[in-house]
C-alpha cells in the first residue's frame, strides 16, 4: 500500500485488498491467524493493518450482534425501511435532514437516494409506539418532509455489511 502525499490518496495492492476481505469477515482474528490467511509474516501483517487504519480505509471494528439469538432476552424490536421526500430539496435543506436523522440512535442507516425519494433510512426501534415517536420526532415535527413511506421488515433474510473490493467478479 502506497499512499501519495500531494492527493491523499491511497494506492492498495493485492495484499492489502486481501487483508480488508478477512478483515471485513472476521475483524476478531489474530494477527498471526490474519497473516496466516494472507500468507505474510506476522510482522508484515500488522504493519500493513496498521497502516490501513490511519489511512481511514479501515473505520472501526464492532461486533455483530444476532437479533434472532437476542430477541428471546430482548423482545424482537422492529425494523423499518423509510423513504422520505422532502419539500424544499436545497443542499442546505438536505444536510440538516441528513444532520437531524444520523444523529438519532434509532436510525441505523441513511442514504441520499436520486431518483425517487430523497432519504432512505433503516431504522431499529423496539415497536410500533417507539416507531410513532421516531416519526414524530423526524419527520412531522419539521415542515420540511413531504412525504414518508415505511416498509417493516417481516423477516431479515441475509445481512451483510461488506464492500465489494472487487476481488470478486460476481459483482
Amino acid at each position: 500500500m502506497e499512499q501519495n502525499n500531494n492527493t491523499n490518496t491511497v494506492n492498495l495492492d493485492s495484499i492489502d485488498l486481501h487483508l480488508l476481505q478477512a478483515l471485513q469477515t472476521d475483524a476478531s482474528l489474530s494477527n498471526q491467524a490474519l497473516a496466516e490467511r494472507v500468507h505474510v509474516s506476522p510482522p508484515t501483517c500488522l504493519r500493513r493493518v496498521k497502516r490501513l487504519h490511519e489511512a481511514g480505509l479501515i473505520e472501526r471494528q464492532i461486533a455483530l450482534l444476532s437479533p434472532d439469538k437476542l430477541a428471546a432476552v430482548l423482545g424482537h424490536g422492529l425494523t423499518a425501511i423509510v423513504e422520505i421526500t422532502l419539500d424544499k430539496q436545497t443542499e442546505e435543506q438536505q444536510q440538516y435532514f441528513e444532520l437531524r436523522v444520523v444523529a438519532d440512535s434509532a436510525v441505523q442507516q441513511c442514504y441520499r437516494t436520486s431518483p425517487g425519494p430523497d432519504f432512505v433510512l433503516l431504522v431499529q426501534v423496539a415497536d410500533m409506539p417507539a416507531y410513532l415517536a421516531l416519526a414524530q420526532r423526524l419527520f412531522t415535527a419539521n415542515a420540511n418532509v413531504r412525504n414518508v413511506k415505511a416498509f417493516f421488515s417481516l423477516k431479515r433474510a441475509k445481512f451483510m455489511p461488506s464492500v465489494l473490493l472487487g476481488m470478486d467478479k460476481n459483482y
